[in-house]
């Protein structure tokens, strides 16, 4: 039996683990951290996510603690993702909430505290190996969130439980009812929760400076002019705002002159992907193995090989926004990460 804080947020994936959890006859205590003080209608951070995660604690028989991080949140996810829209990439906030919130601040608290492990509602598995442990995918193909848990090392693998892993959607749903928790039938959590009603340009419009620039096709010509490239990223169709008499994608971005390049979609495609920032589980795959890389968190993986720099596709692939994570699976099983670059 271990000593367990369970990461509750409100939904019922959080609360069917702290539930699990209780039954296998850990010792379990739920925490719902405050993360966000501004406006905020999705996630973890409404007051009545935060009453939802406090009533389901008290139906299990389990104390609940909310511990507010909003600095600190402020700090290390809110202020990078504003600045990296200003400089035209594209940010992952759920991955840096998670490094530097739930497997920072939160690990931290707890191992002081002195639990054994924390405990999420993430759909990803934990399996042993030769080597250690390591992140898996969940068994919901659909719902799997192995890629925005990548840059867990062993040691943290060590001090986490992630109970639903090997359960499907509908069966954590199943669970709930069963239980007769109050949220089963809450619906899932979409958008980044600060950034009310998924507006990402009323929410950076206040935070960053503004500046106009040119819609360029491919060759140079000017299509007509944009607010601002906060508003845009790689590989986006919707939103742009103006008709160019057909389908239409943005290439590119220069966050120094403020130009937006448009182009078909096979505009995008290329033979590789530079990255940064690289990091392994074990060995460096070596350049003659074949991996699954996934640039998206609930995007299709691709096949290439890695290279010093850079993924070598199988087959071309549309070029992945700078900023976003590039997850390496040998299978289903995590091998590392690295960060897009131009």
């Amino acid at each position: 039996m271990a000593r367990v804080l369970a990461a509750m947020s409100g939904g019922v994936d959080s609360s069917v683990a702290a539930a699990l959890l209780r039954d296998d006859g850990h010792d379990v205590a739920g925490v719902t951290l405050k993360l966000w003080g501004g406006d905020s209608d999705s996630g973890c951070c409404t007051v009545s996510d935060v009453e939802d995660a406090r009533r389901v604690a008290a139906q299990l028989g389990i104390d609940h603690y909310v511990w507010n991080f909003t600095d600190d949140f402020d700090q290390r996810v809110v202020t990078p993702y504003v600045d990296a829209y200003a400089n035209g990439c594209t940010p992952n906030p759920c991955i840096e909430c998670n490094r530097t919130m739930k497997w920072g601040r939160l690990l931290d608290r707890a191992i002081a505290l002195r639990f054994d492990a924390i405990a999420t509602g993430h759909h990803a598995r934990i399996v042993a190996t030769a080597c250690g442990s390591r992140l898996a995918r969940g068994a919901d193909p659909a719902k799997d969130q192995s890629y925005v848990l990548a840059m867990l090392d062993p040691a943290q693998l060590d001090r986490t439980m992630l109970p639903i892993g090997a359960m499907t959607k509908a069966g954590v749903r199943d669970r709930a009812r069963v239980l007769g928790l109050r949220n089963a039938a809450k619906p899932d959590s979409q958008d980044v929760c600060f950034v009310a009603g998924g507006d990402r340009s009323a929410f950076l419009g206040p935070r960053i400076e503004r500046r106009s620039g040119r819609f360029l096709r491919s060759d140079g010509s000017v299509l007509g002019a944009h607010g601002g490239i906060d508003a845009f990223t790689i590989g986006q169709r919707r939103g742009l705002g103006i008709a160019s008499g057909e389908r239409t994608f943005v290439v590119d971005i220069d966050a120094t002159t403020g130009d937006v390049v448009l182009g078909r979609r096979d505009e995008l495609l290329r033979d590789e992907q530079p990255f940064s920032r690289p990091t392994f589980v074990g060995a460096r795959p070596r350049r003659a193995d074949e991996l699954f890389v996934q640039v998206r968190a609930h995007g299709e993986p691709a096949t290439g090989r890695v290279e010093v720099d850079r993924v070598v596709w199988s087959q071309a692939q549309p070029r992945v926004a700078p900023g976003q994570s590039l997850v390496f699976y040998d299978g289903d099983v995590v091998i590392g990460t690295a960060l897009a670059a131009a």
